[in-house]
């Protein structure tokens, strides 16, 4: 196994990060820098995009440019002026919740996690919800504090998705011909891991690969749950992961410079890191297909 800083930008507070199988890049987010970056590993070009707004999460579209999560609604991203259009919401009744993270499921649709703004003193005021591909959102769950680590398994009929208050990663039966989630239950807990489960990946195996925030490590676990490996990063707050590479054998990870919190800083932190040898492959990324 193989740990490498990538030779691109260093992001405040990096998240989000999303390969492109067709077009070999990988896209990722500087959520208070408010921009989105699209990295080339061929040719080593970084290129960016500024937002509107904070964004809190990002899927790429079908029919071109990306699904970009601000605050309480959903826009059309065109990477080709860097123009946002508004899709739908607002998708939440209180200006208490904001949206943290998301990923297009197997039919096209964008599941993303709604969570309190409240970062010292976090309700279960989120939930759970799910962007038709008709510009309509649906409530999926409720009850979360911190929404995070949506992915899919690799059918797409297991949803796995966060709430990193309790620590803990829940999966739920998944009908994605009517983007309906069920039998919701507990399936991974990171509290002995030192961290909260943050950004997560599904790979071809169903293996759910969990970047453990404030742990400096990423947690993989069995489809049945059972704790397989642990990798220990050389910083401390781990935020996404993604499957990426030729071979989708390449697993990227963003990280956040500790400084954004007031916290102490890391000379290495900010970066993203590229995971070489784990000896799995990942499955491409759903698209959002509205």
């Amino acid at each position: 196994m193989k740990i490498e800083r990538v030779d691109t930008v260093r992001c405040g507070l990096g998240e989000g990060a999303v390969w492109d199988a067709e077009a070999g890049a990988l896209y990722f987010l500087d959520i208070f820098g408010q921009q989105v970056f699209r990295y080339d590993p061929v040719n080593g070009e970084t290129r960016n995009w500024k937002t509107p707004g904070h964004v809190g999460a990002l899927a790429l579209r079908e029919g071109g440019g990306a699904v970009l999560a601000m605050k309480d609604t959903l826009y059309g991203f065109d990477f080709a002026n860097g123009e946002a259009s508004k899709l739908a919401g607002p998708a939440f009744t209180s200006d208490r919740v904001t949206v943290n993270d998301g990923a297009a499921d197997r039919a096209g649709r964008f599941v993303f996690g709604g969570c309190s703004a409240g970062i010292d003193d976090p309700q279960p005021i989120g939930g759970l919800y799910a962007l038709g591909i008709d510009h309509t959102i649906a409530e999926l769950d409720r009850g979360t504090h911190q929404s995070n680590s949506h992915c899919f398994a690799p059918d797409g009929r297991t949803l796995y998705a966060a709430d990193s208050f309790v620590h803990t990663l829940y999966a739920y039966d998944y009908d994605g011909a009517i983007g309906q989630a069920s039998n919701k239950r507990a399936f991974a807990n990171t509290q002995d891991l030192g961290g909260v489960p943050d950004g997560s990946a599904v790979d071809a195996d169903g293996v759910v690969w969990v970047s453990v925030f404030q742990a400096g490590k990423i947690a993989a676990y069995r489809p049945d749950g059972r704790l397989e490996r642990v990798i220990d990063l050389p910083v401390k707050l781990i935020s996404s992961v993604a499957w990426g590479g030729e071979g989708l054998d390449r697993l990227y990870v963003t990280t956040i410079d500790p400084v954004q919190f007031g916290w102490a800083a890391e000379q290495d932190a900010g970066y993203v890191y590229a995971i070489d040898g784990l000896g799995t492959r990942g499955v491409p990324e759903g698209r959002y297909a509205g």
